[in-house]
């Protein structure tokens, strides 16, 4: 058996709708997870990611979650609780951004992303690590970014939470390591999605980008597939409190 095999896991994917988070719900499905795939409009039925899993002969469970509302991701992760197939993986991959000058940068703004990307984050990997810790066994895998190394333009919010992220991928692994639980994180560099498409827009802000990324192109979702299946495979057994950057060299320039 390969050890990247995921045969008879199963996965939450949040932010699964579009994107990094729909490449890796696409990609731990090939791998042979089924996905409960979770995002702020996702189609109950229907959705692309549904299609593309069951395409791949897994099974797909759509859930509707506003990760703003604290109340809301609370009771999601009840309902996984309650539905008494354990979660092996748990993809905290759902994010937002929110673009303003610190000085013009509002305390909505402030805290909208920091709940939906840093303590959103938090609370669903409490409730679902505690069934982890508890069976002595899974993988908790957060999306980071470069601006949990970096400062970031305009972007306070994000970058505050991002950094976040990092810090709590490692306090995670520092506790959870020793019963089984995996916690790391990915950092993507520029990939091009809806997030970035400002920036994709921007001529000046894309071209200096691109210059500064050795692998001389913005990153697609699926280039963020492969790090996933990993860390959510046995091949990773030994890796705990880690961020992967998959940023076409962006961090080694």
């Amino acid at each position: 058996m390969s050890p990247f095999d995921l045969t008879g896991r199963l996965a939450v994917v949040t932010g699964c709708r579009r994107g990094i988070g729909l490449a890796m719900a696409e990609a731990l499905a090939a791998a042979g997870a089924d996905i409960i795939g979770v995002s702020a409009s996702l189609e109950s039925q229907g959705s692309e990611a549904g299609k593309r899993v069951e395409a791949l002969g897994r099974t797909f469970a759509a859930h509707s979650v506003d990760f703003a509302d604290r109340a809301a991701v609370s009771a999601f992760a009840a309902t996984l609780v309650a539905a008494g197939r354990p979660v092996d993986i748990l993809v905290n991959n759902a994010g937002t951004i929110r673009r303003a000058p610190a000085a013009e940068h509002s305390d909505a703004d402030w805290d909208h992303v920091l709940e939906v990307d840093l303590s959103a984050q938090f609370v669903l990997a409490r409730e679902i690590g505690a069934g982890m810790l508890a069976r002595g066994a899974g993988r908790i895998i957060f999306t980071a970014s470069m601006l949990s190394f970096q400062g970031g333009i305009n972007v306070p919010g994000y970058a505050a939470a991002k950094s976040g992220i990092a810090g709590l991928t490692r306090a995670l692994a520092n506790e959870w390591a020793g019963s089984g639980v995996n916690v790391n994180a990915i950092a993507p560099g520029y990939i091009a999605t809806d997030n970035t498409q400002a920036l994709q827009d921007h001529p000046e802000r894309n071209e200096a980008i691109l210059k500064r990324i050795p692998a001389g192109r913005w990153g697609r979702p699926e280039d963020i597939s492969g790090a996933a299946v990993f860390l959510a495979s046995d091949a990773a057994a030994y890796i705990h409190g880690t961020i992967i950057p998959v940023d076409g060299g962006w961090l080694a320039r």
